[in-house]
């Protein structure tokens, strides 16, 4: 019955998913935005609030810290394996080298966010343990690292406009009420899945006896990561390459950025000293496997290495299935 309850919620998070992104590229025409901020900013909040919420069920509700990191940082890695599926579907040639490369920038400011926390978990209560009340001071500065990079990465734009080139208009015939009411509409059904989707996430855990850390690594990061892979795909298929990029690279810096979120609801006390090293393993994947989407925004192979997969992304794969054997196992 779990399993279930677990496709159902998915199906409702795919659906929602899919008419977020052809609104948001909507959004993107009708307000002038390049789809790399579209993705970057608004697609991408919305499409990690599966992960936001889930994280703060998984925490307040549930009592489970390390469900709520594991899927913060699974989710990570589950969108960087999307772009590797992105990149075997695209017929253009290699994704990433289609991609623009002001994704590096997004790219490195996760890499910044995930290092600091990660580095604040090995230090333990001597930075963890610091506090303004039950708030940990290490979440506010994640958090205003992540304010930070988005502001730092406007202005870089400013200076440097990308050269837009003229296309016709596709959503012409809807109205601004329509666009952005299905717009807020699919964002609340995904608020509603990730909530349920917590749920389900401890039910599996108690049901299977598996690790908390496991099951928000794997089992719920796939399902809130759901939207990600629908816009992304979306995208690919709308010719909206830098959206798709976009939407992943932004919705992995909010995914650090939700530990302050968390934090917030989270009055027990400082959620980074309540998780346990294990998700360290997870949060430096994530950073090995950024390092190779920037590698692939960076040098800009003109095709892909093996025929149907850059080499890039193919690691990429692989990384995603060894880190699943490990947390399975360990």
């Amino acid at each position: 019955m779990v399993w279930f309850k677990l496709a159902v919620c998915c199906a409702i998070i795919l659906i929602a998913g899919t008419r977020l992104a052809r609104y948001g590229d909507a959004i993107s025409e009708r307000t002038g935005l390049g789809g790399m901020w579209i993705g970057l900013v608004l697609i991408a909040l919305v499409t990690s609030m599966p992960e936001m919420v889930t994280g703060i069920s998984s925490a307040v509700i549930v009592g489970q810290p390390d469900m709520a990191l594991g899927n913060f940082w699974g989710s990570c890695i589950f969108n960087l394996t999307i772009l590797a599926v992105l990149d075997i579907m695209s017929r253009q040639g290699p994704v990433l080298s289609l991609a623009n490369k002001r994704n590096i920038l997004p790219a490195i400011m996760g890499i910044i966010l995930i290092s600091f926390a990660g580095l604040s978990i090995i230090i333990g209560d001597a930075v963890t343990g610091i506090s303004i009340g039950w708030l940990a001071v290490t979440s506010i500065i994640i958090f205003g690292g992540y304010l930070f990079g988005i502001r730092q990465m406007f202005v870089f734009d400013k200076k440097h406009p990308e050269v837009k080139t003229e296309e016709p208009a596709q959503y012409e015939h809807l109205s601004s009420l329509r666009i952005y009411g299905v717009f807020l509409l699919s964002a609340l059904v995904i608020v509603g899945g990730g909530i349920w989707l917590s749920l389900i996430g401890d039910e599996i855990s108690v049901t299977y006896n598996l690790s908390a850390s496991f099951v928000g690594s794997l089992f719920l990061a796939i399902g809130t990561s759901l939207p990600e892979l629908v816009v992304a795909l979306t995208a690919l298929r709308m010719g909206c390459i830098d959206l798709a990029v976009g939407d992943i690279l932004g919705a992995n810096m909010l995914n650090t950025a939700n530990i302050f979120i968390t934090d917030v609801f989270y009055t027990r006390g400082p959620l980074l000293a309540e998780v346990s090293l294990r998700n360290l393993f997870t949060g430096g994947t994530v950073i090995l496997m950024t390092l190779l989407i920037i590698a692939g925004l960076k040098f800009k192979i003109k095709r892909k290495t093996f025929g149907f997969v850059s080499w890039n992304t193919l690691l990429v794969i692989l990384l995603y299935l060894s880190v699943s054997l490990v947390l399975f196992y360990y």
